[in-house]
């Protein structure tokens, strides 16, 4: 099932059914992740489809388009995950919780799918577990050097045939932030099957579309999502390939995930994932009409943040702060660019930094330069966590305002 590839998505993702309900286009983009360099600014840019369907049968919100996985991911791939201090402690947190109850002791397997740099896996280290990671991009070479074994591959059926061999079936196989990535989901779930040993668990961490619907978060569809799961669709997809959701937790990360814990074969599920599931039908998170509604709202609040933008720069400079991924995608539909933003800044250590932002071509700077360019307004780009960014902020002395672009255009003091 699902054999999609690369390209026009001809059949659901999931479960290959023919028929799919257009939801919302974002126009054609570039791939978030490919910052230009000043050279690279006078070059033609290449852009993709970015449009969400929607599958009845099995419930899935998705894209009609995929692009080939290693323009998306490739080796010179800008993220990295230790610098976010919120997915250093959701790992921490996770590594605690599976321990706690009994999921996998020391000199068990742990295998992290989309390992980047290591960040998850440290923690389970510390813990005595052997651990490997599975990472295609240059990230695999920073988790190395700091003492996690991975294999700078995409996960694939030869990656865990070799897994296996060399260190044995895992008894923890995690997917964090990447199980709605990989283009081909059937042989995804059955290569993390045939990763897990009899008894072992899977954990998947997604953003969860509750939360996009709940909040406005249209910036977090781009060409690396393939898919946006609820509880619902995962649950469809899991089932499909002979596993079966035993538990699932709502989680802050990236504005609000999923994670989800499966087994091989038939389990009792949790409460609380029964209770997710029922707040889910209650939400309409299967029906047409309400995804629609949030579609119309996504195209008023660009346009609400456009003319907001707009009216500050008549009253003074106005810069962003932060450049993650999901940003370029609310540049390009709000039609963004160098002409409003006088720039970005970002984390010091960033790769990002000294570039442009693709579409947008809006130049990122060091975070540093805030005290010297006092700008008057800081628009918010990761808005998701912006409450913790503000207080760091006044903390290091901005005196400016902030623009909060999601899911209400507003200003805050």
């Amino acid at each position: 099932m699902s054999r999609n590839t690369v390209g026009i998505v001809k059949t659901c993702q999931s479960c290959e059914e023919r028929k799919l309900t257009p939801i919302l286009s974002l126009g054609h983009q570039p791939i978030v992740q490919e910052y230009l360099s000043a050279g690279a600014l006078r070059k033609p840019e290449v852009t993709y489809p970015l449009n969400l369907v929607f599958c009845k049968r099995c419930t899935l919100l998705q894209l009609d388009y995929i692009v080939e996985p290693k323009k998306v991911f490739p080796p010179e791939y800008p993220y990295r995950t230790g610098l976010t201090d919120m997915l250093v402690r959701n790992f921490e947190s996770l590594a605690d919780k599976l321990e706690r109850e009994g999921y996998f002791k020391p000199k068990d397997v742990v295998v992290d799918i989309g390992s980047n740099d290591g960040t998850l896996l440290k923690p389970f280290k510390k813990k005595g577990a052997r651990v490997v990671g599975v990472e295609p991009t240059n990230a695999a070479k920073v988790a190395k050097r700091n003492g996690i074994p991975t294999v700078q591959d995409f996960f694939n059926a030869k990656v865990v045939r070799s897994i296996v061999k060399k260190h044995g079936r895992a008894q923890i196989v995690t997917a964090t932030n990447v199980f709605a990535h990989i283009n081909d989901t059937a042989a995804l779930v059955q290569n993390v099957a045939a990763l897990m040993a009899k008894d072992a668990v899977f954990v998947s961490e997604s953003q969860y579309l509750g939360d996009i619907i709940k909040k406005l978060e249209f910036d977090t569809i781009y060409h690396e999502h393939l898919r946006f799961y609820s509880l619902r669709s995962i649950a469809y997809l899991l089932k499909l390939h002979g596993l079966s959701i035993i538990d699932a937790d709502r989680i802050s990360v990236a504005g609000g995930s999923i994670r989800v814990y499966a087994k091989k074969g038939k389990h009792a599920i949790s409460e609380r994932a029964l209770n997710i599931l029922a707040r889910e039908k209650k939400a309409g998170l299967s029906d047409v009409a309400r995804l629609q509604k949030f579609a119309q709202s996504s195209i008023q609040a660009k346009r609400s943040l456009l003319a907001l933008l707009l009216r500050c720069k008549q009253r003074g400079s106005v810069a962003a702060l932060g450049s993650p991924a999901r940003s370029n995608t609310l540049l390009n539909f709000a039609k963004i660019d160098g002409t409003i933003l006088d720039c970005i800044y970002e984390k010091n250590g960033s790769l990002k930094i000294g570039l442009c932002t693709p579409g947008s071509h809006i130049p990122v700077v060091s975070e540093s330069l805030i005290r010297t360019d006092k700008p008057k307004f800081l628009l918010m780009l990761s808005w998701h966590i912006g409450a913790e960014l503000m207080g760091l902020m006044r903390k290091k002395g901005y005196r400016g305002k902030f623009i909060i672009p999601l899911p209400h255009p507003r200003i805050v003091e």
